[in-house]
């Protein structure tokens, strides 16, 4: 499975990965433009199949629902537990920090712990990693050694928990819980650059 970092044309610095394998694509945190997403679909010949969501937060699904026009019937995944930001501005902090509200049409299907999502001839195996928010996920790939972490772990920190739903202890817990992760797999996070999972977690654990 292959992993494409798309610019994010929101101004918000969320990065947006298209995966690709065999003719298919998923889209992860669409914070880049619809136009842009499709046209790296099509590019690669894949298939658009459907939008993971690590979290709810605005800056990651900005384009979601243009994107669900374009492409009709497009299934958006979200955990359980960040469901209620798709449809609360609060919930998902553009109230916050616009002082608008903001709602996103509600996710299709729903994630669960140890799910696996095929895609192509590959898989990605959902791993609930509250604390960020609390129904933020990471993904994993073990046969091509990578992890796509959302706003739980960047290369050099960790998502802030200060925002609704946010718990600090939860993030520790899912951070000790990536530390028992193969330490060579690759992060891709919802911020910043990639980076070797055991060079994250040196900056975000000291146990």
């Amino acid at each position: 499975m292959q992993v494409q970092a798309l610019n994010p044309g929101s101004g918000f610095g969320s990065n947006c990965y298209l995966l690709t394998d065999n003719g298919h694509a998923a889209v992860v945190d669409p914070s880049a433009s619809s136009a842009s997403i499709l046209a790296a679909a099509r590019a690669a010949n894949c298939t658009l199949d459907a939008v993971y969501l690590t979290h709810g937060h605005f800056d990651h699904i900005l384009s979601m629902d243009t994107l669900r026009t374009a492409c009709p019937g497009l299934p958006v995944y979200v955990h359980p537990a960040d469901a209620p930001m798709m449809t609360d501005g609060e919930k998902n902090a553009f109230t916050v920090f616009f002082g608008q509200d903001r709602r996103f049409t509600p996710a299709d299907r729903y994630l669960e712990e140890g799910q696996k999502l095929s895609l192509g001839q590959g898989s990605l195996t959902v791993l609930h990693t509250p604390g960020h928010s609390p129904g933020s996920v990471c993904f994993l790939n073990r046969e091509d050694g990578f992890l796509l972490t959302g706003d739980t772990l960047f290369a050099m920190d960790v998502g802030r928990c200060d925002l609704w739903g946010g718990d600090y202890s939860s993030l520790l817990a899912s951070l000790r819980r990536l530390k028992q992760l193969d330490r060579t797999l690759t992060i891709y996070p919802g911020h910043g650059e990639s980076e070797r999972l055991s060079t994250a977690l040196s900056y975000a654990l000291y146990d």
